[in-house]
């Protein structure tokens, strides 16, 4: 009798409670909030934006009929669409001086996504600023590249800064 490879039960670490997250440590789809949800079709949408160049009104159009949109906070969308796709140039004038890199150079999934942060830093102050920041690492996460997520997070860690100094200031847990 040959001995197995596998490292027998008794010398495995302990299996970690992952209650709500995939395999890949993403959040499953019954744990999202509408909020998130929003955020996920409004990047789908920009993404149409950034990449096909789009009309707005049909992307829009389009993903108000996409499966699971129902369950999505459709005023939130309609502002992160909206809102990101009128202010584009705006956007990119907050998140170019702290890019290590040409904007031509950032993928569309983490453009896309650092647009949905600077305009919730700046226009969604009912957002708290470590929530848009998590939201967009998620959204990187999930959509984006391998260490989009690393990128997005230090991008909009800077842009918070700016945007939210006071609330920033008063978190404890701001470095």
């Amino acid at each position: 009798m040959s001995e197995s490879s596998h490292p027998s039960p008794s010398t495995r670490p302990p299996r970690q409670s992952r209650k709500g997250l995939t395999s890949t440590g993403v959040r499953k789809a019954a744990s999202k909030s509408d909020r998130s949800r929003s955020r996920e079709f409004a990047l789908q949408a920009l993404y149409q934006v950034l990449v096909g160049k789009n009309d707005v009104a049909a992307v829009d159009a389009f993903t108000r009929d996409l499966a699971g949109f129902s369950k999505a906070d459709s005023v939130h969308f309609d502002a992160l669409l909206h809102g990101c796709a009128e202010q584009a140039a705006l956007l990119d004038a907050l998140i170019l001086p702290l890019l290590d890199r040409k904007l031509a150079e950032i993928s569309p999934v983490e453009h896309a996504v650092l647009w949905i942060g600077a305009y919730e830093l700046q226009h969604c102050l009912d957002v708290p600023w470590r929530v848009a920041l998590n939201e967009c690492v998620e959204l990187a996460k999930e959509f984006g590249g391998t260490d989009g997520h690393k990128y997005v997070n230090g991008v909009l860690n800077g842009l918070a800064r700016q945007l939210r100094q006071a609330e920033v200031a008063a978190d404890p847990g701001a470095r």
